[in-house]
């Protein structure tokens, strides 16, 4: 697996539990660390969406 997979996938987990910790109680990690919509949080929430497109190349490779 490629380094830029490997970076893929962290992010796209980071994601997946932010979204999980919305979901169930309604609490946004990434807002929580780094503030609600600060250029931080958007290049974390640009970086994690760039991440699930590269993922659906990852799937089809093998």
């Amino acid at each position: 697996m490629k380094i830029i997979d490997k970076i893929a996938l962290v992010l796209i987990i980071i994601g997946a539990i932010n979204w999980g910790l919305v979901g169930i109680f309604n609490f946004n990690l990434v807002d929580a660390i780094f503030g609600a919509m600060s250029i931080i949080s958007r290049i974390i929430y640009i970086l994690v969406g760039i991440s699930g497109l590269w993922a659906i190349k990852i799937l089809f490779d093998r």
